[in-house]
């Protein structure tokens, strides 16, 4: 493959920097520092990666992390431009409260819950994050909540309804 189709395939994804870091590893002669980078990478139709990457240089841990993120994208349950329902998702000491939001109503979310969401596709949704506020659990807990999510179709058959039934309020037809 060419270094023009190449340059064209990473185009198609919408790569956002979380976070850069210096971390320090303590060695005999003193402190070693190296630079951690989050990168959130999505096609915006559906499929949301994160990716970490560590090195000496920060172009070297932005490379690796978005190499990172482009290989653990994941597909997540969409209900049109929102989420099909509300989800929490926990890692370590924080926690992520993603609700769904009638159209128009734009993503309510902060730093990395939001880079998340709006690289994933998603651009009607409610969200407050609790607990801790480091940067790289607050975005796992995020893709966590994503994760939980089950399309419509699975959540009516699993209760025995039709997806119309169990449309958000929003969404059903006034009579």
């Amino acid at each position: 493959m060419s270094d023009y189709q190449t340059s064209e395939f990473e185009q198609e994804y919408d790569e956002r920097v979380i976070e850069i870091k210096r971390v320090a590893k303590v060695v005999q002669g003193g402190r070693r520092f190296s630079f951690r980078v989050t990168v959130v990478t999505g096609d915006n139709r559906g499929r949301v990666g994160v990716g970490v990457g560590k090195a000496n240089s920060v172009t070297d841990a932005m490379r690796k992390a978005g190499d990172r993120a482009r290989q653990d994208m994941r597909r997540i349950n969409m209900y049109e431009s929102t989420i099909p329902h509300e989800v929490t998702g926990k890692v370590a000491g924080a926690k992520v409260l993603l609700k769904p939001a009638s159209p128009g109503t734009g993503v309510i979310a902060g730093g990395g819950v939001r880079a998340v969401l709006e690289a994933a596709g998603i651009s009607d949704i409610l969200t407050k994050s609790l607990g801790s506020n480091n940067v790289l659990n607050v975005v796992s807990a995020t893709m966590d909540a994503l994760e939980q999510l089950k399309s419509p179709q699975e959540e009516a058959a699993r209760r025995g309804k039709t997806v119309e039934e169990l449309k958000p309020f929003w969404t059903r037809r006034r009579k």
